[in-house]
């Protein structure tokens, strides 16, 4: 405890005499300061204990002493000594009055007291309270350091960690969830500030806030506090890593602004849990290069040898039907050229470097900054959290997952591709053609496969690509291969190259039709969509079946093509359709 009013009256050397103030001694006492000025407060601080022996004020006079003490209390002064015997045998009573009025405490000090004396005590206990600070400080990191190298890690560190502070902890992972929490009751606490922990990791790291700041909350026994007083804590938030993009979240709530002792703990904490946590990205890496070497066997039509690599590591997903997820960040043509499926050789993707993905400069949000960190973050995340195995492999500007089928990690893919669509303001409708064309260098776009097994690794694979080749030109950020079996292959039309083919397909019949020598192209489509029945396409026409029989001679010989040709009325229809009006992705 920093040294109080109090402590100094009950010093034994220092024989201080209350004069004033005796319910305010409590007061932490910042430092001890001499002036003899009549305004000394252009140079206190706040906190200061003032000494005077009143040579240059009046103090005698009421007036004079009621503005002084009143200057002083405004700056923060928190004592005032006077010195007895030196200019005034006793306190006069006007400074007397005016401190009480004013409730500010006045100490008497004896003449044998010298003001050296006071500044020297407020300076020991200063000095043994900070000592006291960094040795508790100290034992704290020797005890989280002991907590994080054990069987619990994480757990057992934010338990002794919210001992340390009287209050709580929690940790949240990259993707902002939380992962562990001291006491059990804090998970609640820490669950209701996603959105600051969210607004702390679109920051380049390290960075830290502060919620809330009220005062009287509970959390010093372990017991959960009431629902009301729950939310007037102080909470600071730590971003977790070394580079600058956030790898977790450190939330500390306590009823009151830390201390030293406390700082130290929270500090020693942070540097703890980056530490496992750069550990854990290493482990990772190496994680990656095995799942590389295992997706290039399952796509090689190996999978024996797959299991024997993937061991216990990733054997258990390669033992249940899986999703293979392939994800790329359209960036000018590159991203938007098709990609064939990798053999075993050369063509397969490449294991994950030491870069990872690009990491971008982390300002707004998190997914336009790093889209596909964002995702490999949320997937496995909410892996860890249901204890199922995920192998991610960084293919230079694309990623590969193979995820269990039905479990969290897909779930929390759908449920990322969800709320980003939201937030975009897309919710999975379609976009224009300009827009497909031209899509967003940020935007993630992602194909998932159907389930399947180590045998068909190569199927789900162009499973995955024909999804995300869908994705692209619909302009959404996820497709399952399962919807694109069960749709339309009308909205594949939107392609620029096949729009083109069908203008310069229909292109001689439009021109016909433009000198008003007819109607052929309505013609054409009544007759296909009527399977090249003539009464039914006349009458939907309003003409007679001769007239209708004449105009598709003229369309033979305009397009120099037969009609009877299956191949012809084929991509005539297609045609039609991808130049009708409101064609679009």
């Amino acid at each position: 405890m920093p040294p109080t009013l109090a402590s100094l009256v009950r010093h034994p050397g220092l024989k201080l005499s209350v004069l004033a103030g005796e319910d305010r001694l409590e007061t932490p006492v910042r430092w001890a300061h001499v002036s003899e000025l009549a305004d000394p407060v252009p140079y206190m601080e706040g906190g200061e204990l003032l000494l005077i022996t009143a040579m240059q004020i009046e103090a005698e006079d009421p007036e004079e002493m009621s503005r002084y003490v009143r200057r002083l209390v405004g700056a923060g002064v928190v004592g005032l000594g006077f010195a007895l015997g030196v200019n005034y045998a006793e306190v006069p009573p006007a400074l007397a009055t005016a401190a009480k009025e004013e409730g500010l405490p006045l100490l008497g000090v004896p003449r044998r007291t010298p003001f050296i004396a006071i500044s020297k005590a407020v300076s020991a206990a200063i000095a043994a309270d900070q000592y006291r600070a960094v040795t508790a400080g100290f034992e704290a990191q020797r005890e989280l350091t002991r907590a994080a190298i054990g069987a619990e890690g994480p757990t057992a560190l934010l338990a002794r960690l919210a001992a340390h502070v009287d209050g709580w902890a929690a940790l949240y992972d990259a993707s902002g969830a939380v992962v562990a929490a001291a006491p059990d009751w804090a998970a609640r606490r820490a669950a209701r500030l996603t959105t600051d922990v969210e607004r702390l990791r679109s920051r380049p790291g390290p960075a830290s806030i502060v919620v809330g700041g009220g005062c009287g909350a509970a959390g010093t026994t372990g017991a959960e506090p009431a629902e009301d007083t729950a939310v007037a804590d102080r909470v600071e938030l730590q971003s977790l890593g070394t580079g600058r993009r956030t790898r977790g979240v450190l939330a500390v709530g306590t009823g009151a602004p830390l201390g030293t002792a406390e700082r130290y703990a929270v500090h020693s904490a942070v540097a703890l849990l980056t530490l496992t946590t750069e550990r854990s990205r290493a482990l990772q890496e190496a994680e990656q290069r095995l799942g590389a070497a295992v997706l290039r066997m399952l796509l090689a039509g190996e999978p024996d040898h797959a299991r024997a690599v993937a061991g216990r590591l990733y054997g258990g997903l390669l033992d249940a039907p899986f999703r293979m997820l392939v994800a790329e960040v359209p960036s000018g043509g590159t991203a938007q050229q098709a990609h064939a499926v990798p053999s075993a050789a050369d063509e397969a993707p490449a294991e994950p470097s030491t870069e990872g993905t690009s990491t971008g400069t982390a300002t707004g949000e998190a997914e336009a900054a790093d889209p596909l960190g964002t995702l490999i973050d949320t997937m496995e995340a909410a892996a860890a959290r249901t204890g199922e195995s995920v192998l991610v492999v960084p293919d230079g500007e694309r990623l590969i997952v193979l995820a269990p089928d039905g479990g969290a990690a897909v779930a929390a893919c759908a449920e990322h591709a969800q709320a980003v669509e939201a937030r975009r303001g897309t919710k999975a409708r379609p976009r224009d053609r300009a827009a497909v064309a031209a899509p967003c260098g940020d935007e993630l776009v992602i194909g998932l496969s159907a389930p399947a097994g180590p045998i068909a690794a190569a199927s789900a694979y162009r499973q995955a690509e024909q999804a995300l080749s869908v994705a692209r030109r619909r302009g959404r950020m996820l497709v399952e291969h399962e919807q694109v079996a069960a749709g339309s292959v009308l909205p594949l039309l939107a392609d620029d190259a096949v729009r083109a083919f069908a203008d310069g397909m229909l292109r001689a019949l439009h021109e016909h039709d433009a000198t008003g020598r007819g109607d052929l192209v309505a013609s054409l489509r009544a007759w296909l969509s009527r399977h090249g029945q003539w009464d039914a396409a006349a009458a939907d026409l309003g003409v007679h079946r001769h007239t209708l029989r004449y105009r598709m001679r003229r369309v033979e010989e305009i397009l120099g093509r037969s009609l009877d040709d299956p191949d012809v009325r084929m991509e005539l229809w297609l045609a039609l359709k991808a130049t009708a009006p409101g064609t679009s992705a």
